[in-house]
């Protein structure tokens, strides 16, 4: 497999490398942050209108209902010994990001416990809910930390279990908004499903980024000429990969080029000028790391 071939955009590194001190600053900052804006978004839209969705936050907003507990406290009671657990059993993954990430979210829930409610209304309250500790969540995700709680018990279900990872995060929040359905009412656990499935979009928005991208397979009898044309008319290298037809053996190249969303009309434009007989593959790609798209960061 040949290399691509190099854009005329230049190439930039990240404006702090990984080595860097201020780099790990950061990232503790960043944890904070979406910490804050985690506790805000619990306090003043979804404890109000009891919209538990998933995770010791949404443990705590039940058992504020059926036994009073303070939230803030059944959080602490939960993320430390959980965090202590994962440590013990799960190694030193469970670092001092994750310790950090533990109790920043319920000290900063006990500490904006006085702000007033947002909305009454459920659904808006589910939505935007959703929104926020989504938004808070990616940002603690940016910072390579976590918020404890929910992630290492699913991390131990995954682990002691054989239960797949993404299957144990659900079954975590669904065990706590089925007792919110239980406990609070079946209404309630249909808005907390709601502010699940709108918290896991804004997650993926939070890492992944708006940027769409396209990416192109193209066999052609033309394949020179196609190289030719990607490169100087649309300005994007490409990747040349060695392919074999299932039914004919025949070998032959199958280029590969990564484009953007406004740039694919000019890739099918070049294609069909070139050779209007090429079979063409065009599928979505979230994310792009490298030369002419996103930076490592």
């Amino acid at each position: 497999m040949s290399s691509p071939s190099l854009t005329k955009k230049p190439r930039r590194g990240p404006l702090l490398p990984s080595s860097h001190p201020a780099r790990t600053v950061l990232e503790y900052a960043l944890i904070l942050i979406g910490a804050f804006i985690m506790a805000i978004t619990f306090n003043m839209l979804q404890l109000p209108n009891k919209i538990a969705s998933g995770g010791i936050s949404g443990l705590s907003i039940v058992l504020e209902d059926v036994l009073g507990w303070k939230p803030a406290i059944t959080q602490y009671a939960f993320n430390i010994p959980l965090f202590i657990l994962g440590v013990s059993l799960l190694g030193k993954r469970y670092g001092i990001r994750t310790l950090v990430g533990s109790i920043a979210l319920p000290s900063f829930v006990y500490l904006t416990s006085g702000l007033p409610a947002g909305t009454h209304n459920p659904l808006l309250a589910a939505i935007f809910g959703g929104i926020g500790i989504g938004l808070g969540l990616g940002i603690v995700f940016r910072g390579r930390g976590s918020t404890g709680g929910n992630a290492i018990t699913a991390q131990l279900i995954h682990t002691f279990l054989g239960i797949g990872l993404p299957l144990a995060v659900a079954i975590c929040d669904g065990v706590v908004i089925l007792l919110a359905g239980v406990l609070l009412s079946f209404e309630d656990a249909m808005y907390a499903l709601i502010g699940l499935f709108v918290m896991s979009k804004t997650l993926d928005v939070v890492q992944i980024g708006f940027g769409y991208t396209k990416v192109a397979f193209i066999i052609t009898e033309k394949t020179e000429e196609m190289c030719e044309a990607v490169l100087n008319d649309l300005d994007r290298g490409l990747t040349k990969l060695h392919g074999e037809g299932g039914y004919t053996g025949d070998r032959r190249l199958v280029l590969m080029v990564v484009v953007g969303q406004t740039e694919i009309v000019k890739l099918k434009n070049i294609v069909r000028a070139v050779d209007s007989h090429a079979f063409v593959i065009i599928s979505d790609t979230n994310e792009v790391l490298g030369e002419g798209f996103k930076i490592h960061s």
